[in-house]
């Protein structure tokens, strides 16, 4: 009894997390660069009126750090008539790496823009590995089209990632400068193959290098604004707008719903919706009588509407009126934007 008493004499500190001040921000030399420095632990943003009337048991669970990791770190993607490798990386970490192919399978560099994230090959005509590589006929033709390979590399959707796509350039003769990347284009099934089998290739030579990453400062000034940006208004979530096309945002926000265990119970892309079930795990639970009843089916709830503004796609959430439960439509939006980006 005496010990258990004793307990009694412990300060309870749970709460002071709640009126702890704000430490200063980190101050960092002008002369160091601001991209290569982020938080190590994160802390979930807490409103100021929110903040008194919380309690231990209210404290928000710490954000997860896990959620920036892919299961794989070198996925091949395909929307479209479109096919990229999706690396758990930045591309300033990419870029050497992405040299070191080109120069490791006899490809060469013969024009470079780190800040467009191009790479362009010599002429893959007169090299037997690069024609191999490339998939050209075996022998030299005196009259056979000139060839060269673009890789571009451009940060994904999903933070700290990259995109990389590679294509095989047919040109008249000898290019004197880098050839533009003209955007989104319709490859025939046979160039679309030749250009997964590049990518797995590069794939596959990345990981073998994992462990001798380099970094360029070149590469790290590559355009990275967000594609990906939280719409809020009054600190609260009103839209999410996404610098994509349409077919690649609608496939996100499917990957997103998907990932975030939110059942779609109905959907149409022409149209721009889903219908789906955001409903908490207690309002699904069905009670006691829920042992005697088949698995309950999803409820519509929320509708996810995507919406063609300007060159974005805005992602907007509309709670059911029938819907008299705990979760809004802005909490449908920061949790789709979570897995967004």
């Amino acid at each position: 009894m005496t010990t258990l008493s004793g307990c009694s004499l412990i300060e309870d500190r749970s709460e002071r997390y709640v009126s702890a001040e704000e430490g200063k921000p980190l101050e960092l030399p002008a002369s160091a660069e601001k991209s290569r420095f982020s938080q190590v632990m994160p802390i979930r943003d807490v409103a100021v009126a929110d903040a008194g009337k919380m309690y231990s048991s209210d404290i928000p669970s710490p954000p997860d750090m896990t959620s920036e990791i892919l299961e794989e770190n070198y996925v091949i993607e395909e929307l479209d008539g479109r096919v990229w490798l999706l690396v758990n990386d930045v591309p300033g970490r990419i870029w050497p790496a992405a040299n070191a192919y080109m120069a490791d399978r006899g490809l060469g560099v013969d024009y470079e823009s780190p800040q467009l994230g191009l790479l362009q090959s010599e002429l893959l005509n007169f090299s037997m590995r690069a024609r191999q590589l490339a998939e050209l006929q075996d022998q030299v033709g005196v009259d056979e089209p000139r060839v060269v390979l673009q890789m571009r590399m451009a940060p994904g959707v999903r933070r700290k990632t990259t995109e990389i796509q590679i294509r095989k350039l047919t040109v008249d003769g000898q290019p004197e400068e880098l050839v533009p990347w003209s955007g989104v284009s319709n490859p025939s099934p046979d160039a679309l193959e030749l250009q997964k089998r590049l990518l797995t290739d590069l794939g596959d030579f990345l990981k073998a290098r994992e462990e001798n990453k380099s970094f360029s400062r070149a590469a790290s000034g590559m355009v990275s604004d967000p594609l990906v940006n939280l719409v809020s208004e009054d600190d609260q979530a009103v839209a999410i707008r996404m610098s994509l096309d349409y077919g690649r945002s609608w496939a996100e926000v499917s990957r997103a719903l998907n990932e975030a265990n939110i059942a779609v119970v109905d959907l149409n892309r022409s149209e721009g919706w889903f219908y789906v079930d955001f409903r908490t795990e207690d309002e699904r639970d069905s009670g006691w009588f829920g042992w005697f009843s088949d698995e309950e089916k999803p409820e519509h709830t929320h509708t996810v509407t995507l919406t063609e503004r300007e060159s974005d796609i805005v992602i907007t959430t509309e709670r059911l009126a029938s819907y008299d439960g705990e979760h809004t439509g802005p909490d449908l939006l920061a949790q789709l934007f979570d897995y967004l980006y």
